[in-house]
């Protein structure tokens, strides 16, 4: 007696097409989280603070991830306290506003970078690894200038136009 493979219906195929997609689509935006790996985390925050990262901004509080992109702002009367993987600490006093441009921290293989752009307020900078193992790969760009870190710590303010 012949036997023949079973013959799915067409609905059955394409519900299983459908979910091998919807698994792929999941394990793609699981990589793509991956990715974006925190690069440091907020410390402390007194007042109002926000942290927006690929246009979504959530209140800025203990333990909120900061990732390479993400625009840090501290409202009139606050200040918010960050560090990096690296243990590079930032601390904003109030109206400050610091998007992370770069941050590579993989000393291992001698990838090192961090560059941000300060737009305005008050910083105080303390170096991490990075400026100790590579100081010409910490940069702060401001609306008139650059700071290259040559040293371990420094207090920058940037005045609004």
């Amino acid at each position: 007696m012949p036997t023949h493979p079973p013959r799915f219906p067409a609905r059955f195929l394409m519900a299983c097409a459908v979910a091998a997609g919807l698994a792929l689509a999941s394990w793609t935006g699981m990589a793509v989280a991956q990715d974006k790996a925190p690069v440091g985390y907020v410390k402390n925050v007194k007042g109002t603070a926000t942290v927006t990262t690929d246009g979504k901004a959530v209140e800025a509080q203990p333990g909120t991830p900061l990732h390479q992109g993400s625009e840090l702002k501290t409202g009139a009367q606050s200040s918010m306290g960050v560090m990096f993987k690296d243990n590079t600490m930032m601390s904003f006093g109030p109206s400050t506003l610091l998007t992370v441009d770069e941050y590579l921290y993989e000393p291992g293989e001698g990838k090192l970078k961090l560059g941000a752009r300060m737009g305005k307020g008050t910083l105080n900078y303390v170096s991490g690894v990075i400026a100790k193992l590579q100081p010409e790969a910490v940069t702060i760009k401001t609306p008139t200038g650059m700071i290259g870190v040559r040293g371990t710590q420094f207090l920058l303010k940037v005045s609004e136009e």
